[in-house]
């Protein structure tokens, strides 16, 4: 080859060099009917236990809710399973096979699972469409970003979103004109054009309307089953709307678990959580 051809093969337009590739994710095992598993995690700080031999397993498609009061190791678990924090010991692991603790925060998201933080996140000078199309799955190489052009395929699917997050009629509104519920609906569309098989979801009701609430509400209850969603939230209203199944954190493990009935009558969530 000579090098004006070395050159011509190796700046194609449709080439992507192996260090821009995404790295090769084991696919996801669920033949134990389980997506997520923490085993045994411990983490202290300066001393602090905040995760104290934490266990919890959550099945595919399931809509989970975990409760608990301030510094009970909500955000500290969730930290564990995206890699930005790593337990001092114990096991986390996405399916049977992928080993969460030996990933970076990137492989992690690039594995299938996505995270939502209290405050949105989104690109305010850009549409609401745009927002999405940005965030769609798929390769994100250099010379693909830079000649990328929606198609009718991922246009499609950037509708279908819209539709499914109540933004329809706000796809070409400016994100940083929404309100504050649309624009936590905003992430979270964005995240679904990721096509996660797992969302963590903080506090996504804080500091929305009634209304907002509902229409929240509606949305997580419609991604259960094609999605396994994990909700944290201090609000009981909001999580008995939407709750199959509740998880209790306190002191960094877990007190209680069952139906939002069943966690409400223990009486040790009621001592260390609901005042009583």
């Amino acid at each position: 080859m000579t090098m004006m051809e070395s050159f011509r093969h190796h700046t194609r337009r449709d080439q992507v060099f192996d260090f821009l590739m995404p790295p090769a994710i084991d696919s996801l095992d669920l033949s134990k009917n389980t997506i997520l598993y923490l085993e045994g995690l411990n983490v202290s700080f300066d001393g602090f236990k905040a995760i104290n031999d934490l266990s919890l397993y959550i099945e595919p498609g399931e809509l989970r809710c975990i409760i608990g009061p301030n510094g009970a190791g909500k955000t500290t678990m969730m930290d564990i399973i995206t890699g930005k924090t790593r337990p001092d010991s114990g096991s986390a692991f996405f399916g049977r096979r992928i080993d969460l603790l030996q990933l970076s925060e990137a492989e992690i998201a690039q594995a299938g699972i996505g995270r939502k933080f209290q405050k949105p996140t989104v690109f305010e000078p850009l549409s609401v469409f745009e927002n999405l199309e940005l965030a769609m799955s798929g390769n994100k190489g250099v010379w693909s970003t830079f000649r990328a052009r929606v198609g009718v395929e991922q246009r499609e699917r950037i509708e279908a979103c819209l539709e499914q997050i109540g933004l329809k009629d706000q796809a070409a509104q400016r994100a940083g004109d929404l309100s504050h519920g649309q624009k936590q609906w905003l992430e979270i569309g964005m995240l679904l054009m990721q096509e996660p098989r797992l969302l963590l979801v903080d506090e996504p009701v804080a500091g929305m309307t009634h209304q907002e609430m509902d229409r929240t509400a509606e949305l997580l209850l419609s991604l259960e089953g094609k999605h396994s969603v994990v909700v944290v939230e201090h609000d009981m209203d909001f999580v008995r709307s939407i709750a199959r199944t509740v998880t209790v954190l306190h002191q960094g493990s877990v007190l209680a678990e069952g139906s939002m009935d069943q966690v409400q009558g223990d009486a040790r969530v009621k001592q260390v959580y609901l005042g009583e």
